[in-house]
């Protein structure tokens, strides 16, 4: 065993001139040898002079022929070594030059946050901008918003005076007359078109504390559709249904009969269609006490308006069956009522007695037909009575 060593030993001892004594392999990774120039120019001996005199003439820039098989023999290995690492200090001292350029050029250039920092102040300018074109557009809404206000509020003064103008002395005179006088049997007016009468009997009932008849209010509300095919452009399309309506629509044996009135809306008679108007009124009446169901057609919702607050979804189940009749019937038009809104407006004006529901429902029904919200109240249908009972004396709704 000794004996075996020794010879392992001489062969390595033979072998370190050349390459590194034997080492661990690493477990894992490339294995590297170190580069040996000696190796190099044994190998490099054994090739053509002119080949490989031209090769280490580019590598180390020389400019003869001769091998450097043939230097390496001249000079030696110590002064071949010499020369190469002078070759090498070359390079590497080439390469650190080139390596401060590199650092040189890029000290000239300007530094990233610096060039998003300069983009970011241009797009201020930009913003800036925007921002004052924002703020002359605001204030071109702010003025029109102000301008359509001060229409509106033209507008509205000029409802408000329309709505609650005063009457005349003349006007005072005749609807005292009416209400008070004597001969409570005359006949005051009479309406052509719904062969209606009104005597003084009958208008009576717009004495403070009376209750609204029939008579009087489909009167008016065959002077507020008169007052709209007049003034079509100022007043919504509308319908009108008289009293007797809904008690007709559910007169039949099974609550609901559309047969019976099938016939009070046909195009001959009416000159247009109920699925083209706005809204469409029925007056509502229970027992002792009157109350408005309104069908919007354009809004497809359907309203009921109690000047005691109450709510009827009955009402609301029987409307929706007459739409659905009405709209296949007149227009063979099929909807779906399911998508239909039941709604109660908020903010309605109530009565504070027990005789002005009548008054109520027509001046509700006198309002929203112009499309204005309900802002009247109590205190004001002492003022209404007189007026209603002047325009059923003149014929004319205002």
């Amino acid at each position: 065993m000794s004996a075996n060593r020794s010879i392992k030993r001489q062969f390595t001892d033979l072998t370190l001139p050349f390459s590194p004594p034997p080492s661990k392999k690493p477990k894992s990774g490339i294995q590297f040898r170190p580069f040996s120039f000696f190796n190099l120019a044994l190998f490099h001996s054994r090739v053509t002079k002119s080949r490989m005199g031209n090769l280490f003439s580019r590598v180390f820039g020389g400019t003869n022929d001769e091998s450097t098989s043939c230097n390496e023999e001249r000079l030696g290995f110590e002064q071949y070594k010499n020369l190469v690492e002078a070759k090498s200090d070359w390079v590497v001292n080439r390469k650190v030059t080139d390596a401060r350029s590199v650092v040189v050029e890029s000290s000239k250039r300007v530094p990233v946050y610096k060039r998003l920092l300069e983009e970011t102040r241009r797009r201020d300018g930009k913003l800036s901008s925007l921002e004052l074109e924002v703020k002359l557009n605001e204030e071109k809404i702010q003025s029109l918003r102000k301008a359509v206000e001060e229409e509106e509020e033209e507008d509205q003064e000029e409802n408000l005076y329309e709505l609650f103008f005063p009457l005349t002395g003349e006007d005072e005179e005749a609807v005292y007359d009416a209400l008070y006088g004597r001969d409570s049997g005359k006949v005051l007016v009479t309406h052509e078109n719904s062969n209606i009468e009104i005597s003084k009997q009958i208008i009576r009932c717009l004495r403070p504390g009376g209750w609204l008849n029939d008579e009087v209010i489909n009167l008016y509300l065959e002077l507020l559709k008169e007052r709209e095919k007049r003034e079509p452009n100022k007043f919504l399309n509308c319908h009108f249904f008289n009293t007797f309506f809904y008690k007709k629509l559910i007169s039949g044996k099974s609550g609901y009969d559309y047969k019976s009135i099938k016939r009070w809306t046909t195009h001959k008679k009416l000159g247009y269609s109920l699925i083209d108007c706005d809204k469409i009124f029925v007056p509502v009446h229970k027992g002792i006490h009157w109350c408005l169901a309104i069908i919007n057609v354009k809004n497809k919702s359907f309203q009921y308006l109690d000047s005691l607050g109450g709510t009827d979804f009955k009402v609301f189940e029987i409307l929706a069956k007459y739409v659905m009749d009405e709209f296949k019937d007149k227009s063979n038009i099929e909807i779906d009522i399911n998508s239909w809104k039941k709604e109660k407006i908020n903010g309605l004006p109530m009565q504070q007695n027990g005789w002005d529901c009548g008054m109520f429902m027509l001046k509700y029904i006198d309002f929203l037909s112009r499309g204005l919200s309900l802002f009247f109240s109590q205190e004001h249908m002492e003022y209404f009575r007189k007026r209603t009972a002047k325009e059923i004396l003149r014929l004319r709704a205002e």
